[in-house]
């Protein structure tokens, strides 16, 4: 069997192979519905399997697709867990549960984007917005730049490139992912309401950690680093002992370093609205120790460009089929390496995290 056999083409069959994969290990599935269709009228859902007894003190959750199409990369990885019979059958027996979420945006999934439904990073979603919301007032300066009026961009992109040229890379990269509130249409949007995935994920972290008292969590990613390295970052509080609690469980003796950054070690900029906090609110008895599993594909300025495009493709929806459909090929192509090599280092990694997360989990 090669490890491409855990990966799929579409949304669809992705899906498929998830309950397929838990069917065969006699594992029960629980789906939470999405109100929408998908991209070919297939039904979307967000759908979990728990390995392990249901009053675990001790729950690992490994989640997929927070950012849609990012979940060819993440649903892979879960494919090949639920066929590891010797692996599930040790977690079963090893008094820590592990909670499977596949696809916490399926929307974006099927429709091959980044943002869920309603338009929103998911990544950049979990605010009190009863309260005054963070501002990016930089962000302004270049959603006109970002998203021109036609694409490619004719003219524009001098403007871009230009500040690109005088802030540079790292300052480029901060402004425009960390997150924005006031540009719905505009890239790394972070919502002005909880998304239907946001009330998705506090609802499993409610029915599934409520008797919990140490809770670890990988959320799969893909877009940032080396191609078919998985960078894994820090998911959580600017918490001094919560990142070394990480680094003790990830950091594979130096082998596997646990990066953060709020630290400034990972290539990550400084986020807003993650999704990793809500476990505070929806689990406070809960010690919590979390990572962003993070794979590298194609160069960051690619990944901008290749999320550019589709949001331009969404504000234009009559563009030429033709156009649209290298546009949306580039996105996959941008947060999804289909090749085989990639899929062994994606598998071997992931797993490999697994394995690191149950033993912190063990230690406690």
């Amino acid at each position: 069997m090669t490890y491409s056999s855990h990966f799929a083409q579409t949304y669809i069959e992705a899906r498929r192979k998830f309950l397929d994969a838990a069917a065969a290990a006699q594992l029960a599935v629980t789906s939470h519905l999405h109100p929408l269709k998908g991209r070919d009228g297939e039904e979307l859902a967000t759908d979990v399997v728990r390995v392990g007894a249901a009053d675990a003190k001790r729950l690992l959750i490994l989640s997929s697709a927070c950012h849609g199409v990012e979940g060819f990369c993440g649903s892979g990885v879960q494919v090949a867990l639920l066929k590891d019979a010797k692996k599930l059958d040790q977690i079963a027996s090893s008094g820590t549960a592990v909670l499977i979420v596949h696809a916490l945006n399926p929307h974006g999934f099927s429709f091959w984007r980044r943002v869920t439904n309603e338009g929103v990073d998911l990544n950049r979603n979990f605010h009190d917005f009863s309260r005054a919301l963070p501002e990016n007032l930089e962000y302004a300066e270049l959603d006109a730049l970002l998203l021109p009026p036609e694409w490619p961009p004719a003219n524009n992109d001098a403007a871009a490139l230009g500040y690109l040229a005088k802030n540079g890379l790292p300052k480029f990269q901060a402004v425009v992912s960390r997150g924005q509130h006031s540009h719905p249409q505009g890239l790394f949007f972070g919502g002005t309401a909880p998304t239907w995935s946001n009330q998705t994920v506090r609802k499993l972290l409610r029915e599934h950690a409520h008797a919990t008292t140490h809770l670890g969590w990988i959320d799969l990613h893909t877009g940032l680093g080396p191609s078919g390295h998985g960078e894994r970052i820090h998911a959580g509080r600017e918490d001094a002992v919560a990142l070394a609690r990480a680094r003790a469980w990830w950091g594979g003796d130096g082998k596997t370093p646990v990066t953060s950054f709020y630290d400034g070690t990972s290539v990550s900029a400084k986020l807003t609205g993650l999704m990793a906090t809500c476990v505070y609110e929806e689990c406070p008895h809960a010690e919590y120790t979390g990572i962003a599993m993070e794979y590298g594909t194609v160069p960051v300025l690619e990944v901008m460009d290749a999320m550019r495009g589709d949001h331009w493709l969404h504000l234009h929806p009559n563009a030429p089929a033709e156009q649209a459909l290298a546009i949306k090929q580039r996105v996959r192509d941008a947060f999804y390496t289909d090749t085989e090599i990639w899929k062994q280092q994606i598998v071997e990694q992931g797993l490999e995290t697994v394995e690191q997360g149950l033993a912190g989990l063990q230690s406690r």
